[in-house]
């Protein structure tokens, strides 16, 4: 089953969007089927239960830490995660470079942009991101690379609004683009859309959607 639910999603999405298998919770027997039907990238929300399934699956995985994360639990993963969502602090992103250094790596990040209506979830203000940015002791920061910005849409199946919350983030991810590129920040990657919203996100200009229940069954 899920073999036939990525093939089917992978068909129905551009090349040019990254597919990102939403695995927390889930055996390594579902990763590792999942893995035998193509899919190299797996998000988890746990860091702990992330680096377990590090230890015994193969190691050309590229493992996305997609959940809220605190930073003491940074040193867990910084010697093999391969991207980190959703980063709403530059606190944390020093405490990731701080790690990163300890590795000799350079850790790859999306800052979380607040584009929900929804009171509880995580995020930046644009303008947060705007000075983040810019800032000097962001640019002081050697050992992490912001490749891009992602956000959590409102639960909602309000079509018009999840695409007017989908395109504020595209246009500023685009007004942002053309100037904040230096040593590490270069913004190519757009992440939006999850199981129930992502082809509208697709559409509206994401270019990393993380699905988890479309291709494990729902959740345990």
């Amino acid at each position: 089953m899920i073999r036939e639910n990525l093939l089917k999603i992978k068909e129905s999405i551009p090349e040019n969007v990254t597919l990102v298998a939403v695995s927390k919770t889930k055996p390594v027997e579902d990763l590792q089927a999942a893995y035998d039907a193509g899919q190299r990238i797996f998000g988890e929300n746990k860091i702990q239960e992330m680096a377990s399934k590090f230890d015994v699956l193969p190691k050309d995985i590229q493992w996305h830490m997609i959940g809220h994360l605190q930073s003491n639990k940074v040193k867990y993963m910084a010697h093999f995660v391969d991207l980190i969502h959703g980063i709403d602090k530059i606190k944390t992103l020093k405490e990731i470079n701080k790690q990163a250094k300890k590795h000799d790596r350079v850790i790859n990040c999306l800052l979380q942009a607040r584009i929900a209506k929804e009171e509880t979830k995580f995020g930046l203000s644009f303008d947060d991101i705007a000075t983040i940015l810019q800032s000097l002791e962001f640019k002081e920061l050697e050992n992490i690379k912001v490749i891009g910005l992602m956000g959590m849409a409102t639960f909602t199946d309000n079509k018009s609004q999840l695409k007017e919350e989908f395109l504020s983030l595209k246009n500023f991810f685009d007004s942002q683009q053309l100037i904040t590129e230096n040593n590490n920040c270069k913004l190519q990657t757009l992440s939006m859309g999850m199981s129930g919203d992502y082809n509208l996100a697709i559409e509206n200009g994401s270019s990393m959607i993380r699905v988890g229940s479309s291709i494990f069954g729902n959740r345990n």
